[in-house]
């Protein structure tokens, strides 16, 4: 797990980035290639939080868990009960088996290490 995902409504997006720039102390930027999200590194955490932009529903909070090798880890999910909900540029949204959304993001090469990940059998 690396990522907190707060998913807000369009209208409450600003208010909300303000509010946990503050909160927290982090520079909550926007991110360039994905320009509904803001995010940063939590200090003194390895977790990082995102203030999501969303067209439809009510605010919630979603998990992101990170990976190396999206495919295999969808997969390992879907043996432990999780469900496909819709593919993105380098991520899944799926739900756990109470139907609790979270995403399985593909990172970038090279940035989880057996230092900072779990390494599944």
């Amino acid at each position: 797990m690396y990522t907190i995902v707060l998913d807000v409504p369009a209208t409450d997006h600003g208010a909300t980035v303000a509010f946990w720039r503050g909160a927290l102390d982090a520079p909550l930027e926007q991110v360039a290639k994905y320009p509904e999200f803001h995010g940063a590194r939590l200090p003194t955490h390895d977790l990082v939080l995102l203030a999501q932009q969303v067209g439809a529903g009510g605010p919630r909070v979603h998990l992101d868990i990170h990976t190396d090798d999206l495919d295999a880890e969808v997969a390992r999910l879907e043996a432990l009960g999780a469900t496909r909900v819709e593919r993105h540029d380098r991520w899944w949204v799926m739900h756990d088996p109470a139907g609790v959304t979270f995403c399985v993001v593909l990172d970038q090469p090279g940035t989880l290490t057996d230092a900072n990940a779990t390494r599944w059998p």
